[in-house]
């Protein structure tokens, strides 16, 4: 085993040590639009389903809670876009790459009994892990919006 100075032993244990918190920081969401007044639709922050009872909304001093058992509804779906201006200006084979934009949409009841919902862009490094979250924490099955979105999100 080769020797380590303890600077880059140091070091590791601190890189180490961000990626675990950073683990629980959630996933990275554009609120897109709804009916939560709080929220301006393009709000960007930060979506997290490690909250024990609630789903959390966070983003610039704004924070969001909805318990689990009033989430009636989520559905997920994408949206695949063809690079064709890149295609254009960068090279023709761009067009064989595409963009897909991941939807997240939370329906709820509220304090008042008033059904609300809220939709998310959310980034694709987090979408898989929030739908098996939501699916596990609220006992509800996610909606598909096609059999593409379902291949996605299934993985």
């Amino acid at each position: 085993m080769p020797h380590l100075r303890p600077g880059i032993v140091a070091l590791l244990m601190v890189l180490a040590a961000g990626a675990a918190v950073g683990a629980g920081d959630g996933a990275e969401a554009d609120y897109i639009g709804g009916t939560v007044a709080d929220l301006r639709p393009g709000t960007s922050g930060r979506a997290l389903t490690t909250d024990p009872g609630a789903f959390v909304f966070t983003a610039k001093g704004i924070t969001i809670k909805v318990p689990y058992d009033r989430i009636n509804l989520i559905e997920y779906g994408q949206k695949v876009d063809r690079r064709l201006a890149e295609a254009i200006l960068i090279s023709p084979l761009m067009i064989l790459s595409k963009k897909r934009r991941h939807y997240l949409t939370v329906g709820f009841e509220n304090e008042a009994g008033q059904q609300q919902a809220m939709l998310f862009r959310v980034g694709k490094d987090g979408i898989r892990a929030m739908l098996v979250s939501l699916e596990a924490r609220t006992g509800r099955k996610v909606t598909y919006q096609d059999e593409e979105a379902r291949k996605a999100g299934k993985g």
